[in-house]
């Protein structure tokens, strides 16, 4: 996989969100000091949220935006969804090396799930697992395919959604716009406990944003969770009532803007101005908005901005 978009090519609407106890602005620092064109975008802290005061942090990592906020210890992080990092040669001329030194960085108190060392698909490749608990594939990538991001978050469907990887692609490329699949590969016979046809490895874009996902029927002992989220950033109220009525699983189980798909996948369905509101407004308007949004289940555009404005 190539390690840029196109020039030009419209911002990933879905944003990885990662769940921290306490340390999310120091991960994030962490991370930015990893990877290659990386920054603190912005910082924010909520006041008297459910889990007291939480401090939200946006920041890029080579390129590709995230999200994260410290909100207590309620959720761990799990190989459930990882992130696959493409050091591409045809684009960075010391692509292994820098591999290399990125593997070094990460594996700092981290420890390793799949060693660094040449597999069938990569000549370099290794799965790591950082010190926060966030796992990251790195690999060593020269496609002659169209380019993918340096960094693709990966769903691995385990336990009872072994199998319906497939399937949710399938869904997902349904219900989001500028959507379209990408590549396939499904695991030959001799391959148990994986069933012959499921997916070994496919990625899809969903709104302008590149997900990788697979089927594992291993004995994993976990599953999504909310530790990792997928935030949709939405331009209308339209937008937000149509994702959430496609996605969630129980669509009165949600709340502020957060539901659990029919695989147990968190979705955070948004609107796109949120986080200006929350880190560009005065503290009282930061603290309306809040208020306001504690109280949704399904986003309201307009009363977050009646809340706004005062």
């Amino acid at each position: 996989m190539m390690n840029e978009v196109h020039a030009g090519a419209p911002r990933p609407a879905i944003v990885p969100h990662l769940w921290y106890d306490r340390e999310a602005q120091e991960a994030a620092e962490f991370y930015c000091g990893i990877f290659p064109d990386s920054r603190i975008d912005s910082k924010a802290t909520l006041r008297d949220t459910p889990s007291g005061d939480s401090d939200v942090v946006s920041f890029t990592l080579w390129g590709v935006p995230f999200m994260a906020i410290s909100a207590g210890p309620l959720f761990k992080f799990n190989p459930s969804i990882s992130f696959i990092v493409n050091f591409d040669p045809s684009r960075e001329s010391r692509a292994r090396e820098l591999l290399d030194e990125t593997w070094d960085k990460l594996a700092e108190h981290g420890t390793a799930l799949m060693p660094l060392g040449s597999y069938p698909f990569s000549e370099r490749f290794g799965w790591i697992r950082d010190k926060y608990g966030v796992t990251w594939q790195l690999m060593l990538t020269n496609p002659d395919g169209e380019p993918r991001p340096t960094i693709v978050p990966s769903l691995m469907f385990t336990g009872d959604n072994a199998g319906k990887a497939e399937e949710a692609r399938e869904l997902y490329l349904s219900v989001f716009d500028h959507s379209r699949p990408g590549t396939l590969h499904r695991y030959g016979p001799g391959r148990e406990p994986d069933r012959e046809g499921t997916v070994m490895f496919t990625d899809f874009m969903v709104e302008n944003t590149w997900l990788a996902a697979m089927d594992s029927a291993h004995n994993h002992g976990f599953t999504f969770n909310e530790a990792i989220s997928l935030l949709v950033l939405c331009e209308t109220q339209e937008q937000i009532d149509r994702y959430w009525d496609k996605l969630a699983a129980e669509p009165e189980a949600g709340q502020c803007g957060w539901l659990k798909d029919k695989y147990g996948l968190c979705w955070q369905i948004s609107p796109a101005g949120m986080d200006d509101m929350l880190t560009k407004g005065t503290p009282e308007q930061t603290k309306r908005v809040t208020e306001a949004f504690m109280k949704m289940k399904k986003i309201d555009i307009a009363k977050l901005e009646q809340a706004y404005r005062g």
